[in-house]
Formats: structure tokens, C-alpha cells, sequence
């Protein structure tokens, strides 16, 4: 499999990985805003999905663990659980959701992102993450598994 890096992207096959984002292994993304952790699923997760139909979005105010789901997505495909990759509260969410799911699929890591939550435990809690080198890696062999 051949990695090329376009612009801060690094590209496994069909599938985008950002720089300067952490991530998961169950496909959720996390990008630092200072104290902020913007959180939407990665460009694998909504392709594997395919057509994204429905996102519950969980309440503002409410908390989160890491490793925790928090919501679902679901599409034409299958119905997928959302997990916190940092623990917290929620702060925001994308009501732009509610009537164009489909954003997360035409823009995972820009208008199709899903929270934003509040950590309470942010230098704690990176160290469980994965980097953007070490999620290309995951999905390198997930593809090689296919």
C-alpha cells in the first residue's frame, strides 16, 4: 500500500488521514482547539458507512468518558455507536446535523464534525490516542485484512 502526503493529508488508498488531529481506533477523530476538543468521525468511518442518514446528537451539558459512546450514526448501511476519545463535556454539538446528515460524509473533518467537548482530563488522557502516523498505520492493515 502506498502512502503519498497531499497538504497536511496523508492518503492510504481511498481514505484521508489529517495531521495534527488524534484519533481512535474505533474511527473517531480528535481535533485540539485549546481547551476545546472538536470530535467527528474519521474519512475510513463515513466511507465505510456509506451514505450517512442520521446522527443522534448527545445533550449540551452532558458528560462524556473516554472510550464511552455518546451518540450513534447511521446510514443506509448500518447504525454505528459514536465513542469519546477524550472524557469531558459536551459543549456544542452540530445542529447542522439534524437536517443534513450528509455533511459527514462530503466533509468528515471539516462541516460533518460532531461535537465539541470540554476535557477534563486532556494531557492525561492524548497519551490513549493515536497520531495521525499511527492511525495510517491501523488502516494500512485493515485494508491489507480486506
Amino acid at each position: 500500500m502506498t502512502q503519498r502526503l497531499v497538504s497536511a493529508v496523508v492518503v492510504i488508498g481511498d481514505y484521508e488521514v489529517r495531521e495534527r488531529i488524534y484519533y481512535t481506533k474505533e474511527h473517531e477523530w480528535m481535533k485540539v482547539e485549546n481547551e476545546m476538543c472538536r470530535v467527528g468521525i474519521t474519512d475510513y468511518a463515513q466511507k465505510t458507512l456509506h451514505e450517512v442518514v442520521y446522527v443522534d446528537l448527545p445533550t449540551l451539558g452532558r458528560k462524556v468518558t473516554q472510550n464511552a459512546s455518546f451518540g450513534t450514526v447511521e446510514s443506509v448501511k448500518a447504525v454505528s455507536e459514536i465513542y469519546s476519545p477524550i472524557s469531558g463535556e459536551i459543549v456544542e454539538r452540530n445542529e447542522n446535523l439534524v437536517n443534513s446528515p450528509e455533511l459527514v460524509n462530503e466533509d468528515p473533518y471539516g462541516s460533518g464534525w460532531i461535537v465539541v467537548v470540554k476535557s477534563s482530563r486532556l494531557n492525561d488522557e492524548l497519551k490513549d490516542l493515536l497520531s495521525h502516523e499511527d492511525y495510517a498505520k491501523f488502516i494500512e492493515e485493515l485494508i491489507k485484512k480486506k
